[in-house]
């Protein structure tokens, strides 16, 4: 008998495989991947291609930590996330991207980081 957990992961799962099998990062448009945890935010630019991530930023990086004030909620940070990966993968030459939510709903964090990165110059 499976637990409410169980189920609730295989539902994630689905989810994450729905969004994928439409979304693919190319050389010309990589793909923007963002995740969540409980504390945290993880954004990636990956070319799936190639098969190489070309930027990483996190709630965690110590570049990341350096722009958050002490009253920020985890919306703001994750707004300045999405700055900085659009920072990252504007360095690397890239300026078009595909957002890959991995699953998660549209929705505070998930937009935020979206948000960042437009208004960091990259292109949905």
């Amino acid at each position: 008998m499976s637990s409410r957990l169980d189920l609730k992961q295989a539902k994630y799962n689905r989810r994450v495989k729905r969004v994928r099998a439409k979304v693919v990062g190319t050389p010309e448009r990589p793909r923007l991947s963002v995740s969540k945890s409980l504390k945290h935010v993880y954004a990636q630019v990956i070319d799936d291609i190639a098969g190489e991530t070309l930027a990483f930023a996190s709630s965690l990086s110590k570049d990341a930590k350096d722009r958050f004030e002490d009253k920020d909620k985890k919306t703001d940070k994750s707004f300045k996330v999405g700055q900085l990966i659009a920072e990252m993968a504007k360095a690397k030459g890239v300026e078009n991207v595909v957002f890959d939510r991995q699953g998660g709903r549209y929705h505070g964090r998930v937009r935020a980081v979206a948000e960042g990165a437009r208004k960091g110059g990259l292109n949905f």
